[in-house]
């Protein structure tokens, strides 16, 4: 399993290659200032890396004790990714409402835009990270088939 040290990382390269990507994007889709932008997105970074610890640190202890191990294969990364994604448009529906002054359906719409770039993003960043930084344990047992 992944140190705190390592998940600290992981979380904050995360949140700032997606605000990079997210905040001139959603300015353009949603039409809103660049300001307001990235209110919605510092808030959302800073909640999301909270949930992305929490998260992948139950998700990956849940593994661990199910399946012997962390490796991910590629239908359990996209459903890891969804579920993630679930929760937080959870989380981030009233705040979002609230702070621009619209109502939880739209809210909610805007969210779900959010959410579905974040969940193409999450898939490619946690394949990239693995790539980058692999566990020592996984080359030990490569040649063993995910399950």
């Amino acid at each position: 399993m992944r140190s705190t040290r390592d998940r600290i990382r992981h979380a904050l390269l995360f949140e700032m290659f997606g605000l990079a990507l997210i905040i001139p994007f959603g300015t353009v889709l949603f039409g809103l200032h660049a300001s307001d932008m990235g209110m919605i997105g510092v808030g959302s970074a800073v909640i999301a890396t909270a949930w992305n610890y929490v998260y992948n640190l139950g998700f990956d202890r849940a593994m661990q004790r199910l399946a012997g191990h962390t490796r991910k294969s590629l239908p359990l990364r996209v459903g890891h990714a969804v579920l993630f994604e679930a929760g937080l448009l959870m989380i981030m529906l009233p705040p979002i409402a609230w702070y621009l002054g619209i109502g939880l359906a739209q809210a909610f719409f805007m969210d779900l835009a959010i959410a579905a770039f974040y969940v193409v993003y999450a898939f490619l960043f946690n394949l990239g990270y693995d790539r980058a930084f692999p566990l020592r344990s996984w080359s030990e047992t490569a040649a063993e088939p995910c399950r």
